[in-house]
């Protein structure tokens, strides 16, 4: 059950229940879509004549077209129904500590275009200044997308949810940061930055194809040049008091280990980000030393050697999936997640070490159901930051009404 807040509240008017009745049939055209009328009627139990109401509404908002007409055994072929993606686009921007990432999408978080990346510049200003010089001619070549609806930005690092500064990012190095403001005034677009990784779970929650929704708890870990963690309750995220929820990257394995980048020792990400990956194969300390990009060879370079059977490079890869498991256990005791997603350069090589993750979780868990949580693997090439970048514009449309 849900305590509803007296002090903060929003009371239910005489078009509360059309409101929410029309976001459930956006909702279903969404997901289920090639759909017609009398599907929908079905799904939501309720009169064709009620259904067609709510979708000549959405109709006229240009939020559905209508298309081909499906096969009947008798009567009328129906005209289905689909969410409106030919007019309008978003941009999304992915933030890391060491490469960004820009694609254009549909207001799906479909691509449109094949995503670009370049190094990210180590100045804040110099970083908006990149991205701006970049983002003009993607829109300004492609006409034939639309409207550009809003410009999406996930980043590395702590988000102030109200005004959208990146209060810390311990990868990047970056402090009390605005992306907004300039973003906003040297494209024109609405701009939302948020946590990478809480953008990421939002590219799961609003996935219209993939694994079945989850009640309760999910989570996605990501594992790159840091560890962050995105939650999800029921469809929503949760941010805490501080939009700070979700730092399991920087719960300490062993106060006395490595050093990490937020300053503290033995932290999860001290253990498992790619700097550790690296530093684990060559023997050396794992401790952060300042720069966001480790010396040697890289995580696809160890991968690769793995492959070939070079055993160094295979242990590595099974003492690094040792410890992401220990980190999970610690996951899971806290919130007891129905599903995590896990991401980041470490997918590459998931086969090879997925058995010692599992040993991880199942020796660090309270109970034997605990150890077995199911662990979905979300390829690189899926692009989540990205798809969550882009659901910072969309998903505001589909959202659920707000009442009491």
């Amino acid at each position: 059950m849900r305590r509803i807040n007296p002090a903060a509240f929003q009371i239910a008017r005489r078009e509360t229940s059309r409101e929410i009745n029309r976001q459930i049939t956006l909702n279903l055209v969404r997901e289920k879509q090639p759909i017609s009328r009398a599907e929908l009627a079905r799904l939501m139990g309720v009169r064709r004549g009620a259904v067609s109401l709510l979708v000549n509404e959405l109709l006229r908002s240009g939020l559905v077209f209508e298309g081909a007409k499906g096969e009947s055994k008798r009567g009328r072929r129906p005209t289905h129904l689909y969410i409106e993606t030919r007019r309008r686009c978003a941009l999304a921007v992915d933030i890391n500590a060491t490469r960004t990432s820009i694609v254009v999408t549909d207001l799906l978080g479909e691509p449109l275009i094949e995503v670009s990346e370049f190094p990210t510049p180590r100045r804040p200003q110099a970083m908006v200044k990149e991205l701006v010089r970049r983002i003009g001619p993607l829109l300004a070549d492609h006409p034939g997308f639309g409207q550009c609806v809003g410009l999406g930005v996930a980043v590395s690092g702590i988000v102030d949810l109200e005004g959208g500064r990146l209060r810390y990012s311990p990868t990047l190095g970056w402090r009390d940061v605005d992306l907004v403001t300039p973003l906003k005034a040297a494209t024109g677009l609405p701009v939302v930055v948020e946590n990478s990784v809480k953008a990421c779970i939002l590219a799961q929650v609003w996935a219209v194809t993939g694994d079945a929704p989850v009640d309760g708890p999910v989570v996605f870990v990501n594992i790159s040049d840091g560890v962050g963690v995105g939650i999800a309750i029921d469809g929503k995220l949760l941010r805490g008091a501080n939009n700070i929820a979700g730092e399991f990257g920087h719960v300490p394995l062993n106060m006395y280990g490595p050093a990490c980048s937020c300053g503290q020792r033995g932290c999860w990400e001290a253990y498992v980000s790619k700097r550790a990956i690296t530093g684990r194969y060559l023997g050396t300390d794992l401790s952060w030393s300042g720069s966001a990009e480790p010396s040697g060879p890289t995580v696809k370079d160890i991968v690769a050697r793995a492959r070939e059977g070079e055993r160094r490079a295979l242990d590595t890869l099974r003492e690094t999936g040792y410890y992401l498991g220990r980190g999970l256990s610690t996951l899971v005791k806290a919130l007891d997640p129905g599903r995590v997603y896990v991401g980041g350069e470490i997918t590459l090589a998931w086969d090879l070490f997925a058995s010692t993750v599992r040993e991880g979780l199942r020796e660090h868990a309270l109970i034997r159901e605990a150890g077995e949580t199911e662990i979905c693997v979300v390829p690189l090439g899926a692009h989540p930051r990205l798809r969550g970048a882009a659901a910072l514009v969309s998903a505001p449309t589909f959202a659920a009404p707000t009442v009491a």
